[in-house]
Order: structure tokens, then sequence, then C-alpha cells
């Protein structure tokens, strides 16, 4: 694969299935260079193998489908270039969509009621006189903003207090009655109730532009996110922090409103502590709420490696009792979202030992590991008792499969083009012990050819994440240049337990990185193709991190490229989003504590030649960390770089615009081809 194959990564959404389980639909999305964007359509996926996959709309950026539970329309979200995405219905039968919605900010989520005529949705409402409400107020012209919070910015979103997100709830409209004309000339004068909207409209239930009025539910200036109906549609629950000193920890709530308006009332859950909620739906019987939660500890901050929960509870009130194990399964993977199967049980995505596992846990706990294996499962979703999900491994970045007798049928080729044009070298599944014996589980990803080849040690974000089976693009690119790729998840990663991600914390830097280097050396010792005088090291946030850390220790690495990196705890706090609580619960408060896990206070001792790369507009992140680390290397004399990228934040690589994707990646090869030259990859000067 090559930087120039980027546009042959399709990512495939969840699921939705329609109601009687013969088919499914689901967004296929890729990068265009020639739009410098992300497009995509729907595709219907027939459980018939006789039927074939096809595409049913044919938007700029189709995403997010959802049947409405009678099965006769489908939801989804649609933006235009450069446009926000909106709410639109379209027959399931197929036809011409219909916008719901013209949000300034777009919309976000959405979610249908049980009778199938209504849909909540959330959406991003700008204060008065910002982001562009007031003719001729550009960002450059608004008011002074005074903060006295610390959660005021988001990255990727920006400041987050004049932006709330806030649910809406509106009736969907008939989809065969007579499409709303806007009125010209005379008619456009008439106004009926002498508020400037048509007449026609306003009696249709419709604001001037046609799109159905929509009842705003919640107004505090705090986000209000994962809504979804009661069973019996009178209630929407939510989840947000609305407590008192909501400013001072990381909890969140379960929350009900009534679906005709009325104060948001918080859901007591009794028998747990200090919790930061992250989804919550009522099962179909209308008996039990699950929730999905981590338990923050007595400060409400202590979130370090805490496994996300299901949990489930009576709707009436009550206990509420775990059904995952808090220790050894995290069900957060991917989005935190539950879906729903039968009456009364709830189906989860779990993060296991590099792979991600779909489960299915009853309210009275009993549970099912309906897929495993060396797959990232996606999404999935359930009708007429048929499952099917979304999911990547290492032959495809996404497809679809039914479940079937407890195997898996796939149904889509999405990656075809990705194997035949770019090809895909399957990663070697290895485990090393470290020096104190502990394993050290990843992978090597092996170009083609004798070698020796140039071995770069690449470390994954977080460090509450994990390297996965799955197609990863940066792996084949790098290999594919002639390098061989290491990635493994040393302890503070995610999928192997509480324990081992929080072995890390307050003691960063230590036996995480006694485990990558572990992982080099056994890898260095077990595989001859392997050039151990050719060496370099590279992540991205926490790897970011961890990389600064170990070319201030370790001096065997030619070159090495530090990422979007949290390279300074004491500049963080203050700078970054969430550097208010990140810092002091990783590395700790006391000073010479902080000093002995920084990566600042070691660069004296850095002579590793370095590439930063980092992004103007990275919140997590901020672009201070690059530029203070990159000017203190220089200072020493340390041949080094930076390239910073405008209009890009903390996730360039993974959804940053295609054009600096590609840049991003020739940059890097750039850079190797300078210290580590392969065969294929020697740069402009061979």
């Amino acid at each position: 694969m090559k930087p120039e194959h980027l546009p042959l990564l399709n990512s495939v959404s969840a699921p939705a299935v329609l109601p009687d389980g013969t088919r499914a639909v689901v967004s296929v999305v890729r990068p265009d260079f020639g739009a410098d964007s992300y497009v995509g359509q729907l595709w219907s996926v027939p459980r018939d193998p006789e039927k074939l996959p096809r595409r049913v709309t044919r938007g700029f950026r189709d995403t997010a489908p959802a049947f409405s539970p009678d099965g006769r329309v489908l939801a989804f979200l649609r933006a235009a270039p450069g446009g926000k995405p909106q709410l639109h219905v379209v027959e399931a039968a197929g036809g011409e969509p219909q916008a719901l919605t013209d949000r300034k900010m777009g919309v976000s989520s959405f979610a249908w009621s049980p009778d199938s005529s209504r849909i909540v949705f959330a959406s991003r409402e700008p204060d008065e006189g910002r982001y562009g409400t007031v003719d001729g107020v550009g960002s450059g012209a608004e008011d002074g903003r005074l903060i006295t919070d610390y959660k005021y910015r988001m990255n990727g979103v920006g400041y987050t207090r004049d932006k709330p997100q806030q649910l809406f709830l509106l009736d969907v409209p008939e989809l065969g009655g007579e499409p709303w004309v806007k009125p010209v000339g005379r008619a456009a004068l008439q106004t009926g109730n002498g508020n400037g909207k048509d007449q026609r409209a306003a009696e249709a239930g419709a604001d001037a532009g046609g799109f159905p009025a929509a009842r705003q539910l919640t107004t505090a200036a705090t986000d209000h996110t994962g809504a979804t109906f009661s069973s019996d549609g009178s209630a929407v629950y939510f989840v947000a922090a609305l407590h008192e000193d909501a400013d001072q920890d990381l909890v969140t709530g379960i929350y009900r409103v009534a679906a005709d308006g009325g104060a948001p009332a918080l859901v007591p859950v009794a028998s747990l502590g200090a919790q930061t909620v992250s989804d919550v739906r009522q099962s179909a019987d209308g008996r039990w709420l699950f929730f999905t939660s981590q338990d923050l500890g007595g400060t409400g901050q202590d979130f370090v490696a805490k496994n996300t929960v299901l949990h489930v509870m009576p709707s009436a009130g009550g206990e509420a009792r775990a059904l995952s194990d808090a220790e050894n399964m995290d069900v957060a993977a991917p989005g935190d979202t539950i879906g729903l199967r039968g009456k009364d049980s709830a189906l989860v995505l779990n993060t296991a030992q590099g792979t991600v596992e779909l489960l299915e846990f009853s309210a009275t706990g009993d549970h099912a590991l309906l897929v495993h294996g060396d797959r990232v499962v996606g999404g999935a979703g359930d009708g007429g008792g048929t499952v099917f999900l979304s999911y990547s491994d290492a032959a495809t970045a996404g497809d679809v499969a039914v479940l079937e007798d407890g195997q898996l049928r796939l149904l889509t080729d999405f990656s075809a083009a990705l194997r035949t044009e770019a090809g895909i070298i399957e990663p070697q599944e290895v485990t090393f012990p470290a020096p104190d014996g502990y394993p050290v589980h990843g992978w090597l990803v092996l170009p083609p050819g004798k070698g020796p080849h140039p071995v770069l040690l690449n470390i994954h974000g977080g460090p509450f994440a994990q390297y996965t089976t799955a197609f990863f693009d940066e792996a084949q690119v790098y290999a594919a240049a002639g390098y061989a790729v290491l990635m493994c998840n040393p302890r503070g990663s995610a999928g192997y337990g509480q324990a081992h991600g929080r072995s890390i914390k307050e003691r960063m830097g230590t036996v995480d990185m006694q485990d990558v280097l572990a992982f080099l050396d056994g890898s260095l010792e077990k595989f001859s193709a392997l050039d151990a005088g050719a060496l370099g090291i590279m992540g991205g946030s926490y790897g970011g991190y961890l990389t600064a850390w170990t070319i201030s220790q370790d001096h065997r690495f030619r070159a090495a490229i530090v990422e979007r990196g949290f390279l300074d705890p004491v500049s963080f706090t203050g700078s970054s989003d969430i550097g208010w609580f990140f810092g002091g619960e990783y590395v700790g408060s006391a000073a010479e504590q902080v000093a002995a896990q920084s990566p600042m206070a070691t660069v004296a001792a850095v002579r590793t030649p370095t590439l930063v790369i980092h992004s103007e507009d990275d919140l997590r992140c901020p672009v201070e960390q690059g530029q203070r680390y990159f000017t203190a290397l220089k200072q020493q004399g340390v041949d080094s770089a930076f390239l910073v990228f405008p209009g890009e934040d903390h996730e360039l690589s993974r959804t940053g615009t295609p054009h600096h994707r590609r840049q991003r990646f020739e940059h890097i090869l750039a850079w190797w081809a300078k210290y580590l030259p392969t065969e294929t990859n020697r740069g402009e000067t061979g």
C-alpha cells in the first residue's frame, strides 16, 4: 500500500437491520482526493446470498442509517460538500430522500420513537452572535469569551459552552405527501401569523423552509448525548452532567425527559459510586434499563484504565447490577453503543487482547459470546432474530456479515480493490517476555524479500487503547516501503484487564518502556530478516510521549518520529482540553514525580534525529507541546524538523483531510528514507 491508495479504504458503519431481518443498510465512506473530503453513500446488503449488495443513495456523504421500527422508512444523515450533516428520510423500498432539518451546525445523532412517528436528534446550538448567527460578524469579530470553568473546549469541536449539544424532537411527515414549495412574489408576503413564516408551512407544522418544526427538549449549557426513546415512547433517556459542581469531576448521569416537554429528571442509580455513563437503553419490554459506565473512584476523576461495564437496573428504580466483568472486560469498543435484541437482551462490543468481540447479555445475567476471533467488530444490529455486523480484519478495512448458526457468512467485499491494487501484508502475531517475565503481545508486519529489513517500532496512543488484528493503513504503508513494522500492547494498554492498564498510573515511562523494548529485542532475536543495526521508533499521542521518553533513555535508534505527543505534563495542564485532570491522574502532582516522567525534563539527553509532527488545531495535545520539544532539540544541536498541519486537530492521521493524510505519509517516508533507506524508499536523492 502507498499513500495514493488512501481512497481505497472503505470504512463501513454499524448495520441498520430491517425489522424482518431480510437485509441491512450500511454507510460506506472513503477518503477522496478530488473533493479533499470523505465521501460515501448507503448500501443495501441482502441476507439472501442470491442477491448482491447495491448502492441505494447518491449523496455526497450519507451516514448513520436507521430503519424505523415498522420498517417503512430509512433515516440517515446527509452532508453536502462543505456542509453539515442533516437528517433525511426515505421510503425503505427506495425513492427520493427528504430533508427534515436545516440546523446551522448540523445533526450529530438521532433515534426513532417505538411507533415510528417521531425522531429525537442532537444538534449543537450556537449562542446568538457566534458562529455566523449574525450577518457580518465573523469569528474574529465576535465578543470576547469570559471563561470560568475547566470544561470549555473539546478537541475537534472547539469551544463548547457557547454551542452545547441539545436535544430536539420532531414529527416525521408522511413521505407521500405534497412537497413544500417555496412561495414567491405576492404569496411570499403573506405571513398568516405575523412572524415571517409562510402560512402554508405553519399550517403543516413546518418552518419557513418547509422543514418539520422541531421542539427543543433540553436547554442546559452542557452537552446532552445518547438520546433514545423509552420503550413506550412517552419519554427520552439521555446522558449529561447536570449535577452541582459538574465542572469539578468527570461524572455523568442518566436523565429522563417527557417526550412532550418538561424538566429533565435524574434517574437515580442505587448501589454505585461516582460513574461516567456513556450510553443508556431501555429494554424492549420496558422492564429494564441497560447502561454502560466507568467507575471514577472517590474523587470522581480516577479514570485511568477503567474498563467500561454494562449494568442493568429496573426501569422503575432500584439497584444496578454489573453484567460484564469489571476487571477483565471492557465494553467501550468502539462507540459505547448498546444494541437491543429480543425483549430483554443487549448487544455490546468487548475489547479483548487485540480484537473486539460481540456479546449478548440478558437482564437476568446470562451472556453469550456471539463473535470472537482475529477480527474487530465495528457494530451490530438485530432484526427478526438475525444479527448483521460490520467488522474489519487483516484482509479488509470494513465488510458486512450475518451470523448464522454461530458462524459468520460474509455478505460484502468492499476491500476487493484494496487487496488487488494495493496489496495487503498479513501481520504475524507474536508474544515476548519483558525483563520481569510479563508477556508482551503484538504483531510484526514483515515486508516482502529476504532482508535484512530496517525496523520501525510503532507505539500506539491512548495509553488505554490497543493495536488490533484489523487492517491498519500505517503498518501497510511502511511495510510496502520496505520496513518491518513492530506493534505491541505494552502495560498501560486496553484489552488485557484493568491491572494491565493501571500498571503505569503515576509510573509512565517505566514498565511500558520496558515492554516495548523487550518486544523489539525479542523480535530481533527471533526473526533473522530484521536488521538490528537499522532501527527507527515512532508513535502518536501517548505513542509520541513514549517515543520521546525512550530516545532520552536508549540511543540505539537511528531516527525517531514524535507525533502529537504528550510531552510536557506541566504546560499540558491548562492548555489541553483534558489537561485539568489528565496529567494529575497519570503522572501525579508532585513536581519531582512529574519531572521523573516528563520527556521535556529529559530532552537534554536526546541525541536521536527526530521529526516532530503536530496539528495547529490540536486541543488534546496542543501544538505548543510539539513546538517546545522541537525548539529544545534544535537548541542542543539534534537534527530535527517540525511538520505542522493547518486546520487539523488531534485526529489528523485518522480523519484529517485526504490531502493532508497523504502528505503526512509522504513526509514520514521521506524522513525514514533519509535515515533508514530501503530499496523501495530511498528518497529523491537515492
